[in-house]
């Protein structure tokens, strides 16, 4: 098949050709990457193990209408996602005996710390969602400034480009963020009007 290390999008070009054995490679190579994602947020075997083999059988299964450019990112996200998915679905409102009234706040507490993380969740795969729609350059130099917490010179230097591109394409990722942003407050605001 192969006569060196195949890179992911060599393998994603056979996948999609229904070639089984690039799959094989593809789920070696990730397999722990999405199962470590998910254990992270869940500390569950069993769930992880499942959440883990369903990404890859999604991917199997929609091999033909899927359009992966970063496997390692477009992997983890799945990941996070399909951890929120667990989450939300195992949410379920659960009537507690209570014999002593000032008990009950200590137990609204830990609910409501599970609802946070879901709501995280949620809003961190918006954000990763929102930045696989920018321009590929523009995703990179935003990761590398906001999540690698790098320089606008040190950015400049790693990709050999000028320290004003640089910044230009933070600002365009942050305006295209931003509309995202927005929108949420006004939900939120609404909400809390409504409440």
């Amino acid at each position: 098949m192969f006569n060196h290390a195949p890179t992911d999008s060599e393998l994603w070009e056979a996948i999609k050709l229904n070639d089984t054995q690039a799959f094989e490679l593809l789920f070696e190579r990730y397999w722990q990457l999405i199962y470590t994602t998910a254990f992270s947020y869940l500390k569950d075997d069993e769930a992880c193990s499942e959440i883990t083999n369903d990404i890859f059988l999604n991917i199997w299964q929609k091999r033909g209408t899927l359009d992966i450019i970063v496997f390692k990112s477009y992997l983890t996200s799945a990941s996070r996602y399909h951890v929120y998915k667990y989450l939300k679905s195992r949410k379920s409102s659960k009537l507690n005996y209570v014999e002593d009234y000032d008990k009950l706040s200590s137990i609204n507490a830990v609910e409501n710390n599970g609802e946070e993380k879901i709501r995280y969740l949620e809003f961190e795969y918006d954000i990763e969602s929102l930045l696989y729609k920018l321009p590929q350059r523009c995703r990179q130099i935003f990761i590398m400034s906001r999540m690698k917490n790098l320089t606008n010179s040190e950015i400049a230097d790693k990709l050999s480009i000028s320290k004003r591109t640089v910044e230009n394409q933070i600002t365009i990722a942050l305006k295209h963020l931003r509309l995202y942003l927005k929108h949420i407050a006004s939900v939120i605001i609404l909400f809390h009007l409504i409440k």
